[in-house]
């Protein structure tokens, strides 16, 4: 690399890490309404000596001598406190005292998932116990299975809570008490028009029929069908009702000035000692917008720091250009892009219909149910695209390319195993670097970098362990996808290699284009008036959404490290190191491996 690339990196470089400070600053002036709203990484122990992770925010004037209402702020399933960062900005706004918790099994709570009413039993008891909150001025919202987590605190404790919102979530599922015209006690229920769990939650597979369901009417006390916002039932006797229909998906309610409003009108309306801003006025997604910048950031930080890592003395023997490319021409491309594009699709249903079960059941060693639904689908993919590499390889290109033609091997030494943990090392580097800025943002601005669903989470050390077991499953995957990528689906001739940017939008077609089928199959039915196209993979619907962004990340790293080094090797590893934290730190752990 000449000078003039260096100060290139460099000024790259900095560019990342001022994205990383000052979008983390954004998040924390919005998040603590500029330092004036207290936010606490507060722990507490519960259930049978199980620690509770949770987001504790203090709005200005609140003490033992001036309590507040306070309300818990419920995540729901493989998400986790932050993502209740709207409802709870908006929330301790309004001078109200959140508890927004990591479920059991989430985020930095202890597994397993699901155990202790979903954590919340713990959570309702833990703010009830705190001097600041008004114990007759509580409030329960949960978002999904931290609607669950609501109704089974508020079984448990029937006199420990004021008003509920159920945000696309339900009573009387997966085991939580069913819902009468006295119990929750004044609840608004939000369900979207589109929501992908009508069946699971309300008995319709048509979202918007969940107001004529003999479940939802029962809790009305009405035999005639719900009317979206009117006001059922009495507020000072504890039975109001009311449904909010927005129009969106499950995940988005969370991620919208309309279901947002929704819940902070019916707190209003049910919780006294709150400041009266209108529900429209809400500032929580700017918020959203700094933790984005962040994680822009700290994307764009790895390809600076990898380029000038490759210049250092230790790694510099890296640095190769990429060999002659003897990949697939013309027609054959096509035919390998199309196949590339759909071996993912049925070996993913494959996969989803065994999730949980036999051999994907959690373990101590694989104790994630959704990483391990993904480990195996990865794994699938990466056997069936390396059987049809070899023998396309064999059959038709043997006496063309070797090894070395497909970034696999090295020019007169053939597999250098201390180049190759050169790579290991290299990508390790650049991923504790990355780690690094997120541990900051964490402890300086108490964030972590997300957007929506998409999320990037500190890690725990059982996280750590975890990860470990995982990653190698995603190792060899990000091995075969880069072979497939710059062995046989390389584009552009000797001489006349394609840029960076032509050559790595390819590659991100080649491996989002399955998912982008496979959403199109899911949700225009459901978004045309009807249900999904696959209703029993309704979870796998929402999970796919973060494939989009994971793979674009994935193809630029693997594609910019191929160019850099010549080899799979550097992107193949990087990309599977920080696709197992990201999986991992933001899934639900399932076995309780203390």
């Amino acid at each position: 690399m000449n000078d003039r690339h260096l100060s290139g990196a460099k000024r790259r470089l900095i560019v990342a890490l001022l994205l990383i400070f000052f979008g983390g600053l954004l998040a924390w002036c919005v998040q603590t309404g500029g330092g004036t709203i207290k936010i606490k990484d507060v722990r507490f122990v519960g259930s049978d000596g199980r620690v509770t992770s949770a987001l504790l925010y203090i709005p200005p004037g609140v003490s033992s001598k001036a309590p507040a209402p306070g309300i818990v702020a419920t995540h729901g399933y493989i998400n986790s406190r932050e993502t209740q960062d709207g409802f709870a900005i908006e929330f301790a706004r309004r001078g109200y005292v959140i508890l927004a918790p990591d479920q059991s099994g989430h985020g930095f709570s202890d597994p397993p998932a699901f155990a202790a009413g979903f954590g919340g039993l713990d959570t309702l008891k833990y703010l009830r116990s705190l001097d600041i909150v008004d114990p007759k001025n509580i409030g329960l919202e949960g978002h999904s299975m931290g609607g669950w987590a609501s109704v089974a605190a508020a079984s448990a404790n029937p006199d420990g809570y004021a008003s509920m919102v159920l945000a696309s979530s339900s009573t009387g599922t997966y085991g939580v008490a069913d819902g009468t015209p006295t119990f929750p006690r004044n609840l608004a229920i939000i369900f979207s028009r589109y929501d992908e769990f009508s069946g699971l939650m309300w008995g319709t597979l048509i979202p918007r029929d969940v107001g004529k369901t003999e479940k939802m009417k029962k809790i009305f006390d009405t035999k005639e069908d719900i009317e979206v916002g009117k006001l059922y039932g009495s507020l000072e006797n504890g039975t109001a009702r009311k449904l909010y229909s927005p129009g969106m998906i499950h995940p988005r309610v969370h991620f919208s000035t309309e279901g947002i409003g929704a819940a902070v009108e019916w707190m209003q309306m049910t919780l006294k000692g709150g400041k009266n801003l209108p529900p429209s006025d809400q500032i929580w997604y700017w918020k959203e917008l700094g933790t984005f910048i962040a994680m822009i950031g700290m994307i764009l930080l790895v390809f600076p720091l990898g380029a000038l890592l490759l210049e250092t003395g230790f790694f510099r023997e890296l640095a190769e250009t990429p060999p002659n490319q003897k990949a697939l021409r013309g027609a054959g491309w096509w035919v390998g892009a199309v196949l590339t594009v759909l071996i993912p699709i049925p070996l993913l249903v494959v996969t989803i219909a065994s999730h949980g079960k036999g051999y994907q059941a959690a373990t101590a060693f694989w104790p994630q149910n959704i990483t391990t639904t993904i480990m195996y689908w990865a794994l699938f993919v990466a056997a069936v695209s390396l059987v049809l590499f070899l023998l396309w390889h064999f059959i038709f290109n043997r006496k063309n390319a070797t090894g070395v033609n497909y970034g696999l091997t090295w020019a007169g030494r053939g597999m250098d195993i201390r180049k190759i943990w050169k790579s290991l090392l290299l990508a390790a580097v650049i991923a504790v670097a990355a780690y690094l800025t997120l541990a900051f943002s964490a402890w300086a601005f108490t964030t972590d970098y997300r957007l929506w669903i998409f999320a990037i989470k500190p890690m725990t050390i059982s996280h750590f362990r975890i990860f470990l077991c995982y990653l190698i499953p995603f190792v060899i995957y990000f091995l075969v996808i880069g072979l497939c990528l710059h062995g046989q689906l390389r584009r552009g001739r000797v001489g006349g290699a394609l840029s960076f940017w032509p050559e790595a939008l390819i590659n991100i077609f080649l491996l989002i284009t399955a998912y982008i089928i496979c959403e199109a199959i899911q949700y225009a039915p459901l978004l045309a008036g009807g249900t999904l196209g696959l209703p029993p993979a309704a979870l796998f619907g929402i999970v796919l959404f973060q494939f989009f962004p994971i793979f674009v990340i994935a193809a630029l790293v693997s594609t910019y490290f191929f160019r850099k080094t010549g080899h799979i090797y550097a992107g193949a590893f990087l990309n599977a190191m920080l696709v197992t934290w990201l999986v991992v730190a933001g899934q639900a752990t399932h076995f309780a491996c203390r």
